[in-house]
């Protein structure tokens, strides 16, 4: 059955559960702006959670954008840079606001306001059926928390925030593609929606290519609609590659690099997916061959035929959204993940839930399986880091600026500081380990602690350079780290060199050392080396730019930190 039908029924179902004013969509929207808007505003200690540097990324690009730079022309990325520019943006307008809400919220001017353009047209006919898109969406997107916990103590999660970025987007898309009724209206929000997209994150886009194709194949958009969201979404794309001298073609080669440095089998990923997230896909394909089952009954005239309806069903939508989403979620290290299904369920349940079938409980309780643990995982984890934040110290790194207004426990806050000073007392022992490939902790980055290190690490290395700029009375121009991430600019407010990638991973997005690059390192004052703890990762980028270093002198400015200095 498809939502055309169901939406007008829903009517009457679900009218009598918003017949008051504080059920108005209108006021959601207008509460969860102010929350918001709230947040950017205070000056916040959040409690830290795991990849903290996957958060002070963005504020490298910030830093970056602010320089001049363009992402993609003037630095690799590993996503697209639309997440990159709304982030600096945030930065500048909220400077009180903390990284972390700063990154997670980055992409609501975009997505909110497709969202409210979609709820206040399906409002039209259901505000019920309306708030009931509405919500999920306002959930999801309040609080820097993903459905995959990597760590067991709480905190908030300071990675994947492009990848829920996606999640919501692709939440929107797959919510326009079932509800929307207006033929233009569907057009130009999948052209917004695809746009953004392949913007923020080029899987995000195949996903939602594979979503839109089957609504071409299925009939819920006509191919001449599709054509015409696609020539919008090209046409935007020519027009930014033409004001910003190349922005789209320069993007679309870091994807050709990125494919290039990624070449593991799929297959892998997608047992991974399955494994992690059994919870909903087990319980999601039950539910689809259930009702695969269900709609045999009467037999129709064909198997051709049957197949048919059921690729024009809520069950076929939901056999095909479940597949884009696991596509998307094998180039995942953590997100939203399948929050993407919420918009069919919500069909499946308007329709199941009035039919008289023996088969009614079992799709209602499978509809609820599915969904539950995503709304208990956010809600869980969220009250989890904010309970028990209150009882946290904070961590003691104020030159690190608003990167350092974090909280952790108090094993974390004394174990932190130890941890440094003996990283920095048995270095030989931990390059000894670095060569064998290892790590000193199997989950190194997952470990709250180590990015409680790392922050300190970060302030020594901070205090060090400005020691050294005031003995030597010379002022550096810039520096590049030799590390995942290059905060030390943003942080000193220097100038970063170009053409050097940001959120540098040996194994998936570091590009050859070029020309221009080793050009561009020239003419930065200061490269500098981590030693806290030396890793195999860091020891691999160190390799990596070891032509950078010719000709310059390495100076020991801090017990951590190595300087290899421009005559």
């Amino acid at each position: 059955m498809s939502a055309s039908t169901d939406q007008p029924a829903a009517a009457g179902a679900a009218e009598h559960a918003v017949a008051r004013p504080w059920a108005s969509p209108a006021i959601w929207l207008a509460v969860f702006c102010v929350f918001v808007l709230a947040g950017l505003l205070s000056p916040l200690r959040l409690p830290l959670g795991s990849y903290y540097w996957d958060t002070a990324v963005y504020f490298d690009a910030a830093q970056r954008i602010g320089q001049g730079q363009v992402p993609n022309i003037d630095f690799f990325t590993p996503v697209g840079p639309l997440g990159y520019y709304l982030v600096a943006g945030f930065d500048w307008l909220f400077p009180a606001a903390h990284p972390l809400l700063t990154a997670n919220w980055g992409l609501l001017p975009i997505a909110l306001p497709l969202l409210a353009i979609l709820v206040f047209h399906v409002g039209r006919s259901s505000r019920g059926l309306a708030l009931a898109l509405l919500l999920p969406f306002l959930l999801f997107a309040s609080l820097p928390i993903n459905l995959h916990e990597v760590y067991t103590l709480p905190g908030f999660d300071c990675y994947g925030h492009y990848n829920r970025h996606v999640a919501l987007l692709l939440y929107v898309l797959i919510a326009v593609l079932m509800f929307a009724r207006d033929r233009r209206l569907t057009i130009w929000l999948v052209a917004a929606l695809m746009l953004t997209l392949f913007l923020v994150k080029v899987t995000g886009a195949v996903a939602g290519a594979i979503l839109v194709g089957y609504a071409v194949l299925t009939g819920r958009m006509r191919l001449r609609d599709a054509c015409l969201a696609a020539v919008a979404t090209i046409g935007v794309l020519a027009a930014i590659d033409l004001v910003t001298g190349g922005l789209t073609r320069a993007y679309v080669d870091d994807i050709l690099t990125l494919l290039k440095l990624n070449t593991d089998a799929l297959l892998p990923r997608f047992l991974t997916v399955a494994s992690f997230k059994f919870e909903v896909i087990a319980p999601a394909f039950v539910l689809i061959g259930l009702l695969a089952y269900a709609s045999r009954r009467p037999r129709p005239a064909s198997a051709l035929s049957w197949l048919r309806e059921f690729a024009v069903s809520p069950a076929g939508w939901l056999a095909i959204s479940l597949m884009a989403l696991t596509f998307f979620e094998t180039q995942n290290t953590g997100s939203l993940e399948f929050i993407g299904l919420w918009p069919i369920l919500l069909v499946l349940l308007l329709d199941w839930s009035r039919r008289n079938d023996r088969l009614r409980p079992a799709v209602l309780l499978l509809i609820c399986v599915i969904a539950a643990p995503s709304a208990v995982n956010f809600i869980e984890r969220s009250a989890r880091a904010s309970f028990g934040a209150p009882t946290y110290l904070p961590l003691d790194v104020d030159d690190v600026g608003k990167l350092g207004r974090v909280s952790v426990k108090d094993e974390i806050a004394e174990r932190a500081p130890i941890m440094l000073q003996h990283y920095a007392k048995h270095q030989p022992a931990y390059a000894d380990l670095a060569v064998t490939g290892q790590q000193p902790s199997l989950m190194l980055y997952s470990e709250i602690d180590h990015h409680a290190t790392w922050l300190l690490e970060i302030e020594q290395g901070i205090l060090a350079i400005k020691a050294w700029e005031h003995a030597n009375a010379r002022k550096l121009n810039g520096v590049f780290t030799l590390d995942f991430v290059d905060i030390m600019n943003r942080l000193l407010d220097r100038r970063p060199p170009r053409h050097v990638p940001i959120g540098i991973d040996p194994t998936r997005s570091n590009p050859k050392l070029e020309a221009q690059m080793i050009e561009s390192l020239r003419q930065t004052d200061a490269i500098l080396a981590p030693k806290c703890p030396l890793t195999s990762i860091r020891a691999a980028i160190f390799k990596h730019f070891v032509k950078a270093l010719e000709g310059r002198s390495k100076v020991a400015v801090a017990p951590c930190w190595d300087m290899y200095l421009k005559p």
